[in-house]
């Protein structure tokens, strides 16, 4: 397999996870209030032609667009960790590395759920996978066992951030992915803390 194509991979690895960082930024400011939901007055496109009357969002409804946006990037980030196993890997399904198995498998499973009902998901798993365990280190642990059929959860898996790491195992762990020197980011104009969808703002200075 070329450089350029395991560098490809690269690539859209960090795109996905480029937008779940984005769309995990306007849920948290959505959710805060702080979040602009301003809409051009008239926008026009091609042919097409719509007034602000007809896209404008309420708050409620942008808060709820805002949490199906961070849900969809991380199938974003599912379809991208599959698609980037397979061109590292000829037969990702049956490798003798046990972790590039579970992470192809997480994924591809992740993948099919969302892509049979995007915005309803629903457990499909494969005859042979149903109830095994697929682990990647203390990254993400998966047990398919009497999930088929049902309501996709993200306890089933352990949550986005499970799939944002494991975006970074398969850059760094399958495809090799050098080390880089991080270029200087922003800090947060407010600190926020959150643990699961409960948000938590520092008020006033921090403690010594």
């Amino acid at each position: 397999m070329s450089t350029l194509k395991f560098q490809a991979q690269v690539d859209l690895l960090h795109t996905s996870e480029l937008q779940f960082r984005l769309a995990s930024a306007v849920r948290l400011a959505t959710s805060m209030e702080i979040q602009p939901l301003d809409l051009p007055v008239v926008w026009t496109h091609g042919k097409h032609r719509v007034s602000y009357r007809e896209i404008a969002l309420r708050q409620d409804q942008g808060d709820f667009a805002a949490w199906c946006l961070q849900r969809t990037a991380t199938y974003m980030l599912a379809m991208a960790v599959k698609d980037a196993i397979r061109t590292a890997v000829a037969d990702p399904k049956n490798s003798s590395n046990a972790e590039v198995r579970a992470a192809y498998q997480i994924a591809r499973l992740i993948r099919n759920a969302f892509a049979h009902s995007p915005f309803d998901p629903v457990w499909s798993i494969d005859g042979d996978c149903l109830g095994q365990v697929f682990a990647v280190r203390k990254i993400v642990r998966f047990d398919t066992t009497n999930l088929h059929g049902q309501t996709f959860d993200w306890r089933h898996y352990g949550g986005p951030l499970a799939l944002f790491r494991l975006s970074r195992f398969v850059r760094k762990e399958i495809l090799g992915e050098k080390p880089t020197p991080r270029r200087p980011f922003p800090p947060p104009t407010t600190e926020y803390f959150q643990q699961g969808s409960l948000i938590l703002r520092r008020v006033g200075e921090p403690l010594s």
